[in-house]
């Protein structure tokens, strides 16, 4: 079984070691990283994908709000906060039903927020979750929800090609890969080479439609067939028309994520 991979922000030591003192005997619980701090936690949490987040609210420089804001949304992993708000505060917490750790804490709550936790990553409640966030943001810091806001998703894409402008429907793309500052878009049984870079590409796609499975690679669910096992919990992903892409460990946790279930 997968275990939790976690990541804990605190800018207090004793903070963070009381945490990792209670999840290294968690067997379902792997801790990939420690920040101090919300810049590298943004870093981290972008970098390492982690299932659950304990995460403080109040930390200078970036606070927690700051972190979420920073994510987004979309790459949000389940949250615990770890706060020293008062109890007006921790009242709107449980308006929207997010957990918290109120400083101090005994070891009986930890385990009911881990608990909590892992219900909501066993049913996979994700936009659930995200909702919730965005809620707790627009009560707590409503000009960091603002900006939280998806952009506007691509219906089409206007590409130049043999001296004719292309109107392409974003459905109709397979697949696409990186070319540097470009990329090539696979519809239909041809490519297309577009102007823009993968990841900006990505921002405007639509997450529910498209998901990246390679760091130079986005694929349209709906043309997958099959995944076929790889080496080292990698994945070949077949497409209808038998293209075969390779689905690596770093991103597998977004394709289970957009499927609802582990691989």
């Amino acid at each position: 079984m997968d275990k939790i991979r976690t990541v804990i922000v605190d800018d207090e030591s004793p903070a963070r070691r009381r945490i990792r003192e209670l999840l290294d005997p968690v067997p379902d619980v792997e801790v990939v990283a420690e920040c101090t701090g919300g810049p590298a936690a943004v870093e981290q949490i972008r970098t390492l994908a982690p299932d659950l987040l304990f995460l403080d609210v109040q930390m200078p420089e970036l606070d927690g709000f700051g972190v979420l804001a920073a994510l987004g949304l979309e790459a949000t992993p389940v949250t615990v906060f770890i706060t020293a708000y008062d109890h007006y505060a921790l009242k709107a917490f449980d308006v929207h039903a997010l957990d918290y750790l109120l400083k101090p804490y005994s070891d009986e709550r930890f385990e009911q927020a881990l608990d909590r936790a892992r219900t909501h990553l066993a049913t996979r409640q994700r936009d659930a979750l995200n909702r919730k966030l965005l809620a707790l943001l627009a009560h707590h810091r409503p000009d960091l929800a603002a900006s939280t806001d998806a952009p506007t998703r691509l219906d089409r894409l206007v590409l130049k090609t043999g001296g004719r402008v292309l109107f392409l429907k974003v459905e109709e793309i397979d697949w696409i890969d990186a070319a540097g500052v470009y990329v090539n878009l696979h519809a239909g049984g041809k490519t297309y080479l577009h102007r823009e870079t993968l990841g900006g590409l990505e921002n405007r796609l639509d997450p529910v439609r498209f998901v990246r499975i390679h760091r130079s690679t986005i694929v349209n669910l709906d043309r997958i067939r099959e995944l076929q096992p790889y080496f080292h919990g990698e994945y070949v992903v077949v497409l209808h028309d038998g293209t075969k892409l390779k689905l690596s460990r770093t991103y597998r946790a977004r394709l289970q994520e957009r499927l609802g279930q582990a691989l």
